[in-house]
């Protein structure tokens, strides 16, 4: 192996990253504002799926005021299909604290980017290290694969004692000028080349370094702790159909899974008779309801079953009311609200009814 030194490492990544790095559109820019909203976009998200909601976004909201003066409803909404919207709602919280309380200007320091909903201690690196040229790290799964790998650390890299092993390996890596552009080298070198199957070991430019490579345990690297099993919540989902075509849609509350998109009702199902919670949905008679196929979908966290369940109603909607956080809308209607992937999967199934093309509700009933 060559000169491990830290002044040979990274000098050899940037002249790498010089050659190599990728041009994503939020590196076109040191607007802080610009980097920040990339840097939450990236959070869980892969690169080529952010780069069109990023573009799309910046277009609806180029400024920080811009944002901080938009709806909750607006933002959600632009943020569709991205998931995770716990991000858009804590951005777009972030941006007014910003506005109102700190007259429109981005902290520079790590404690008062900390201070805001949604930053945590990556995203706060990156945008100060990016966007303020200040050296500090900014370790994200890309990031830590290769850091693992370099200098093989066999210690769990999803835990604090892990943590703070590769944060202080990248300090001591980050050369005093160009930190960004050192967090970014790190980032782009896991994201082409150093990938977690399979790395292109002969294609890197640490690989003299590497001491992972040098024993053979790369692929092995980083190491994860042990995690449970995701458990599988079952729901039920009442579609109420009104007389004049329209479906009951309901936010949901800001705090929580999902929160503050628009929804079908929904509940955690139990071991009793779905029909007592459904039935009471729409506050009025319903003729008998259908059942349509179960909906799948994975969190982070857990996964869920939903049980479709249609009603056709008596009433219009417009002889039942709406009550606050409730709306009655037409199928054309909801491609102007926010709803999750999962709502949306949802919706979509019951189109073919609503068109008459599938069965009609009222032959089965619930099992």
């Amino acid at each position: 192996m060559e000169n491990g030194s830290p002044g040979h490492i990274s000098c050899r990544l940037m002249e790498w990253y010089g050659r190599q790095r990728r041009d994503l559109p939020w590196r076109r820019t040191t607007d802080p504002y610009a980097i920040w909203v990339s840097e939450i976009m990236l959070q869980q998200t892969g690169v080529h799926t952010v780069i069109p909601f990023y573009e799309r976004f910046m277009i609806r909201f180029p400024t920080l005021p811009a944002l901080a003066g938009a709806s909750l409803d607006d933002v959600l909404k632009a943020w569709e299909n991205l998931g995770y919207y716990s991000r858009a709602r804590n951005l777009h919280r972030a941006a007014r604290i910003v506005a109102e309380e700190k007259k429109g200007r981005i902290p520079s320091d790590l404690s008062g980017l900390l201070s805001l909903p949604g930053i945590g201690k990556y995203t706060a690196g990156a945008i100060l290290s990016i966007a303020f040229g200040q050296r500090i790290p900014a370790v994200d799964g890309n990031v830590r694969r290769v850091l693992s790998r370099v200098f093989a650390v066999t210690e769990a890299a999803d835990t604090p004692a892990g943590e703070q092993i590769l944060e202080e390996q990248a300090r001591c890596l980050m050369p005093a000028d160009e930190p960004g552009t050192f967090n970014q080298a790190v980032m782009d070198l896991g994201a082409l080349v150093c990938l977690p199957k399979k790395p292109r070991c002969p294609s890197c430019p640490l690989e003299d370094f590497c001491e992972g490579n040098r024993r053979g345990i790369q692929e092995t690297l980083p190491v994860k702790a042990t995690r449970p099993p995701l458990p599988t919540k079952v729901f039920m989902t009442a579609l109420l159909r009104s007389l004049d075509g329209r479906y009951l849609a309901v936010r949901r509350p800001e705090r929580g899974l999902l929160g503050g998109l628009w929804a079908f009702p929904t509940i955690e199902r139990n071991n009793g008779d779905p029909a007592t919670w459904l039935g009471g949905q729409a506050g009025v008679t319903v003729l008998k309801m259908g059942t349509l196929p179960p909906v799948r979908h994975g969190y982070t966290h857990f996964r869920v079953v939903a049980h479709p369940f249609l009603y056709h109603l008596r009433e219009a909607a417009s002889e039942i009311g709406e009550r606050e956080g409730h709306v009655w809308l037409r199928p054309g209607d909801f491609d102007r609200y926010a709803l999750s992937a999962l709502d949306r999967r949802i919706f979509n199934n019951v189109l073919p009814m609503d068109n008459g093309i599938a069965e009609r509700p009222g032959r089965k009933g619930i099992k």
